[in-house]
């Protein structure tokens, strides 16, 4: 059930052979994304549970989800790069739905990710679906 955003990052792995090249793949896509403005950057968008600082902010336009994001972290920025591609713009009810652990399996994540950043990852996701539930 992932985007067709996602998709491509999971093409894109495919022809990646080692994980130094993913993982520079990822720190890029979270280089190109536009961070959060310091005025959302507030208690209430803060994602506790992360070893980096972490913000998302979400919205519901129109019953999708969409949220912004933002870390002082590069590498947890591409992560949240990614997040986006597997979440934003679906139907606030199918955002639940969505098995990322599955998803994000499919790049070989949960093996070379530091405890720490899969830790920080998980408290994303769930933020994400929390805010989404709370939504629908």
């Amino acid at each position: 059930m992932a985007q067709a955003a996602f998709e491509e990052v999971v093409e894109d792995f495919e022809f990646l052979e080692d994980w130094e090249d993913r993982y520079r793949m990822v720190i890029e896509m979270g280089k190109e994304m536009n961070g959060l403005p310091d005025a959302l950057k507030v208690p209430a968008t803060k994602v506790e549970g992360c070893a980096s600082q972490v913000w998302l902010h979400p919205r519901i336009e129109d019953g999708r989800f969409h949220f912004e994001g933002d870390s002082d972290a590069v590498i947890v920025r591409g992560l949240i790069a990614l997040l986006r591609r597997l979440y934003d713009g679906l139907a606030v009810g199918d955002v639940v739905n969505v098995d990322a652990k599955a998803e994000l399996g499919r790049l070989g994540l949960e093996e070379n990710l530091s405890s720490q950043r899969s830790n920080g990852l998980r408290a994303m996701i769930e933020r994400i679906r929390g805010i989404a539930a709370e939504a629908a």
